[in-house]
């Protein structure tokens, strides 16, 4: 989500892992868990809560609530040197990752802080995990290099601590994926006159058409300014901008974290923090866009 310029095609990822990483996952990491391109939830085993992508787009914090954007998480499968495996996460509602950052952790907290993370090469060993099956039970401990996974009341840290007790383990949840495109929620609350919309928060909003014929490879993204959090609303936008007769509801926007992040389905509206965000447009009938996953938030 920064708003530097970028250098690389926009692509949707195909799923699964290529063979030699699927292979390898067999051997390494609980493959039934952990699925290249597929979403988990993460439950607290001692709390019952759920792992939650907060609406600034960069804390994260246990919750209990299960059916919501925010509590999924994509499957992100990275091959380290000498051939390691992690599983990276990144958030189904705002496409950031799950990482450890050198900040402490919250008051009365040991260890260090967990946020929503942009995939930045220089950021890449924030973002790593290593699944590791608890016993011959199905919890998991998330290890990083600077600790484990720990829940803490409503908050979440990464703990060098040598126990492993219950506050460290997770359930994971596999969420199925929907057969249909979902639809964005129409805008809520009132709707300010033209006169007045200047008094929302603005961001810049930079965008790339997916498979463009002539990528902006060594340039900066097209850009527009954009006021308020409505995803319905951008969306109208950047069809407009895109083509004045096209349809917006064949446009799928998909959200980029980083220039290393895979892109995410935009489903829900956009974080409280006005950072920029990069979006990258799918449009309907392409390739690209039979790529896509959803997941089905409200199965049981």
């Amino acid at each position: 989500m920064a708003g530097a310029p970028r250098n690389q095609e926009p692509t949707v990822p195909t799923s699964p892992s290529p063979p030699r990483a699927s292979a390898l996952l067999r051997h390494r990491l609980p493959t039934e868990q952990f699925q290249d391109g597929h979403h988990v939830r993460l439950r607290s085993r001692e709390r019952g809560t759920y792992l939650h992508a907060d609406d600034d787009g960069l804390g994260v914090s246990l919750r209990r609530r299960r059916a919501s954007m925010n509590a999924a998480w994509a499957v992100h499968i990275y091959e380290g040197d000498g051939d390691a495996l992690y599983v990276l996460l990144h958030s189904a509602a705002y496409g950031r990752y799950l990482g450890a950052t050198d900040a402490p952790a919250p008051r009365g907290h040991s260890g260090r802080r967990v946020e929503q993370c942009d995939y930045e090469p220089w950021q890449e060993v924030d973002i790593r995990w290593q699944a590791v099956r608890i016993g011959s039970g199905d919890d998991v401990l998330l290890r990083h290099v600077a600790g484990r996974l720990r829940a803490n009341g409503r908050h979440l840290s990464v703990d060098d601590f040598n126990s492993t007790g219950t506050m460290m383990h997770w359930v994971v949840e596999r969420i199925p994926a929907r057969e249909d495109t979902p639809r964005l929620a129409a805008p809520t609350g009132l709707r300010l006159p033209r006169s007045l919309t200047f008094l929302l928060p603005w961001r810049v909003i930079q965008y790339e058409q997916a498979g463009a014929d002539e990528p902006n490879a060594n340039f900066a993204w097209p850009s527009l300014l954009f006021r308020g959090r409505s995803v319905f609303h951008l969306r109208k936008k950047l069809a407009r901008r895109l083509d004045a007769a096209m349809d917006a509801s064949n446009l799928v926007m998909c959200v980029r974290a980083g220039t290393h992040g895979r892109p995410t389905p935009l489903l829900v509206d956009l974080p409280h923090r006005d950072e920029t965000l990069d979006i990258i447009v799918v449009m309907a009938g392409t390739p690209a866009h039979a790529e896509l996953r959803y997941p089905d938030v409200n199965a049981e």
